[in-house]
């Protein structure tokens, strides 16, 4: 088999932040003092309150974890959008290509993300989203999956992710699981050009989740889907009553 060797522009290699010799460089020093180098490192983000122990580690059976930071406290909302705001508020954020050829791709810039983000943070909060508590995102590859993840994050809640090939008994498995009441989903997705039918699987799983009293939908594809009174929201028509300042927890 052929071996094919593509060099490196010579503009990439001027304004590459670490070249071979700093990447070697650091290498020494995370095995020679990985504490130092990981404490040099993790001021890069910002912290909420900062930590004093860089890493606890025990490999006996009796006591075994592995903590990083372990009495610091920090918002990973607001380390991915707020500390960019005042620099690079009108970079883009996230580049979006569709399943669909034909479909317009989307930009979002980090200060349209951290607004879509804070939206959906307080419609998360008006149904009743408290920090701790765990919510069920079983979305399509859209941008609005990050906006759902950065949103939780913000106000302290846990999310997890059904992979949304999975049918509806995979699906209320996860949500039994996880003591989950709110589920966050789409009409349909686009899956290699075919449609998922993901609401429906919603509303099948639920027959067997009764604590599940909230159900964000997106409209992907504006199928005409069934809406069940008090239990559904709009994903559109919530966000646009909600303000775009949500503090991090």
């Amino acid at each position: 088999m052929a071996e094919a060797v593509y060099p490196v522009p010579a503009e990439w290699a001027q304004n590459a932040l670490v070249d071979e010799a700093r990447y070697l460089d650091m290498y020494r020093q995370s095995v020679e003092d990985p504490d130092g180098f990981w404490r040099e490192h993790a001021q890069r983000i910002d912290w909420i309150r900062p930590f004093t122990r860089v890493k606890e580690t025990s490999y006996h059976e009796q006591d075994f974890g592995i903590a990083w930071f372990a009495d610091g406290t920090l918002n990973l909302s607001a380390n991915c959008l707020d500390r960019h705001l005042a620099t690079r508020g009108d970079d883009i954020a996230i580049l979006w290509e569709p399943d669909n050829p034909a479909e317009a791709e989307r930009r979002i810039t980090y200060r349209e993300l951290h607004e879509a983000v804070c939206r959906f943070a307080n419609l998360l909060k008006a149904r009743g989203v408290k920090k701790g508590d765990r919510v069920t995102l079983y979305l399509p590859m859209v941008p609005e999956a990050a906006v759902a993840m950065l949103a939780c994050a913000r106000i302290g809640a846990i999310h997890s992710i059904v992979f949304a090939g999975f049918s509806p008994d995979a699906l209320a498995g996860r949500i039994q699981d996880c003591d989950s009441t709110i589920v966050v989903t789409a009409d349909e997705g686009w899956r290699g050009g075919r449609k998922v039918p993901l609401k429906a699987n919603v509303d099948e799983a639920l027959a067997n989740c009764p604590a599940v009293e909230t159900v964000i939908v997106l409209r992907r594809t504006g199928a005409d889907l069934p809406r069940v009174d008090g239990r559904d929201v709009d994903w559109h028509e919530g966000v646009a009553a909600q303000s775009a300042d949500c503090p991090p927890e």
